[in-house]
């Protein structure tokens, strides 16, 4: 008996993969609130380093830039945003195994859940199908991000590092001012301030986007 609905296969096929062992891929999809003896985080860890590679030498292969842009494009592409934005899109939340209560939280809509098995479905297909099919998925589903503007722009953090030094003012600080929600679900609240000038919140499903939106917002506001 498979291990994988009909729907789940048919979907597997419409983005170019045809799973041989399917438990594999049964984990791939599979959240830890779900009761199971599996689920998708060692799989996670390990796409996170096939998706890096791959970006890594497109990037060397189709970019003429030097180190410091090519890093700040690599940063943007292999995101959590990114990829969560690239699961969305292809509709991998349809078919992500989820227990009830992260279900009747929003887990099929968290960031950081969709971004997380998109690694982990990497990882998945680097181990059945190698480093070449691999790189051949993240080309093919990365290709719209790889063509626009992610990673153009220089990184709001960035930005308002050079900013406070350009101005003589002291380097900008973030606090943590509140965290809400499940972990599968969380939502963190980030104050970022520069002494004498002023400060700004950022809120987003992990730290690291509040910082990046809190360093923005205060570049809108003080900048």
């Amino acid at each position: 008996m498979s291990t994988l609905s009909q729907d789940t296969l048919d979907w597997f096929a419409g983005i170019g993969i045809e799973p041989r062992e399917e438990p594999l891929w049964v984990e791939a999809l599979t959240h830890g609130s779900h009761d199971s003896t599996v689920d998708y985080e060692r799989l996670e860890f390990l796409g996170d380093r096939v998706l890096g590679l791959c970006v890594a030498e497109w990037l060397y292969e189709k970019v003429d830039a030097p180190e410091g842009k090519l890093s700040q494009r690599l940063n943007a592409l292999v995101s959590r945003a990114t990829c969560a934005r690239i699961a969305r899109r292809i509709g991998v939340a349809d078919h992500m195994i989820l227990g009830k209560q992260a279900r009747e939280d929003g887990g099929r809509e968290s960031t950081n859940i969709l971004g997380d098995v998109m690694e982990a479905l990497l990882g998945a297909s680097f181990l059945e199908r190698g480093f070449s099919e691999s790189r051949d998925l993240v080309r093919s589903l990365w290709a719209e991000e790889f063509a626009g503007d992610a990673g153009h722009a220089k990184h709001p953090k960035s930005a308002l590092q050079e900013w406070a030094a350009g101005n003589g003012r002291k380097q900008p600080e973030y606090v943590l001012v509140n965290r809400e929600g499940p972990d599968h679900a969380a939502r963190f609240t980030v104050r970022v301030s520069v002494k004498n000038v002023g400060e700004a919140d950022g809120t987003a499903t992990n730290k690291q986007e509040a910082e990046k939106r809190a360093a923005k917002a205060f570049m809108e506001k003080y900048a």
